[in-house]
């Protein structure tokens, strides 16, 4: 069976990464790279740095991934439906609601694949903590709250913290538990001297009742990647810095310090390190992505899942300005 002629569009930091896995890749042959900029990571190895989008078109590949800066997915991601190529695009899809719409529709439109990049999904720690839900482990789950935090990346110029870091915890927090958010409200701040945001406290609701809270800045020193989701059997501590998840079960031993015996909650029983498989999650993400294109039943990111995120993602930074909590069940 002949490979799948794969195209890549954008060499910066991430790009580098998808170079990488897309040249050792099953089944798949990088045959084309563009960058306007040029190859600045030393990953197009014999391969000529075309200038653009057009250069990949005309290279007549199978599929393409998107690396260009947010700015640029509307543009780049249209050129590429028209011509009739399955596109993965890096996330979040892009800039604003109405740009991430016409990309969803266009693909949906020209009968071709998108999907979105949003790599969290595919963290080992995140995919166990889903099945295990699934199974029924946690039973209701009551709230999931997550902390990103870090230190500013240099890669980032055109969009805040929110639509750049928050957009993995909007996305894996509607996947993780399959509800989409139904409210969401915002705090931010901007203290690096950018333009935009580079903290936010964001609460929501989503559709089932569960309740979300993240903590996202690039103003700490410490890097830290944690999804805790809190049900009526225990806890899932998902670390994704090192794909690690954690049961907290609830216990049943009974307290019989009369100031505590009084509150009618939990109490803490045994504690689960789950040994688990550990795949390189951007290796899934194109290994779905590439059987998606043969046709194949697997997971990927959809495009409409992706502009779900982006309407949460922009609705909190109307929240932000406006102080209010925005509701939104208007855009199910």
């Amino acid at each position: 069976m002949a490979k799948l002629r794969a195209g890549l569009i954008g060499l910066g930091m991430m790009g580098r990464h998808h170079a990488r896995v897309l040249s050792g890749l099953d089944g798949v042959d990088l045959v084309a790279v563009a960058d306007p900029a040029g190859d600045p990571h030393h990953v197009a190895g014999d391969r000529q740095v075309l200038g653009g989008v057009q250069d990949i078109i005309d290279a007549r590949v199978d599929y393409c991934m998107v690396a260009v800066p947010t700015a640029y997915h509307e543009e780049v991601g249209l050129a590429l439906a028209e011509a009739g190529i399955h596109t993965l695009i890096e996330k979040p899809l892009a800039r604003d609601v109405a740009s991430a719409r016409r990309l969803a529709d266009a693909f949906v439109s020209a009968g071709v694949i998108g999907g979105v990049g949003h790599i969290e999904r595919y963290n080992p720690a995140l995919q166990s903590a889903r099945a295990r839900i699934d199974n029924g482990d946690l039973g209701e789950v009551f709230q999931i709250a997550t902390r990103r935090q870090g230190p500013f990346p240099n890669r980032i110029s055109d969009v805040g913290v929110i639509f750049d870091l928050a957009s993995h915890d909007i996305d894996l927090t509607a996947w993780v538990v399959r509800q989409r958010f139904a409210k969401v409200s915002a705090f931010t701040a901007k203290r690096s001297g950018r333009p935009y945001e580079d903290l936010v406290a964001m609460s929501g609701e989503l559709e089932g009742g569960t309740v979300t809270d993240h903590l996202v800045n690039w103003l700490s020193p410490l890097k830290e990647r944690v999804t805790t989701i809190t049900g009526e059997r225990g806890a899932f501590v998902a670390n994704t810095l090192t794909a690690e998840l954690t049961f907290y079960a609830n216990g049943a031993n009974l307290n019989t310090w009369d100031n505590l015996a009084q509150f009618r909650g939990v109490t803490e029983g045994d504690v689960i390190r789950y040994g688990i498989d550990k795949p390189e999650p951007l290796q899934i993400e194109h290994k779905n992505f590439r059987d998606a294109v043969l046709g194949k039943d697997t997971d990927i990111v959809t495009m409409q899942q992706g502009l779900d995120t982006v309407i949460v993602a922009e609705a909190a930074v109307r929240s932000a300005a406006s102080g209010t909590t925005i509701s939104l069940l208007e855009n199910a």
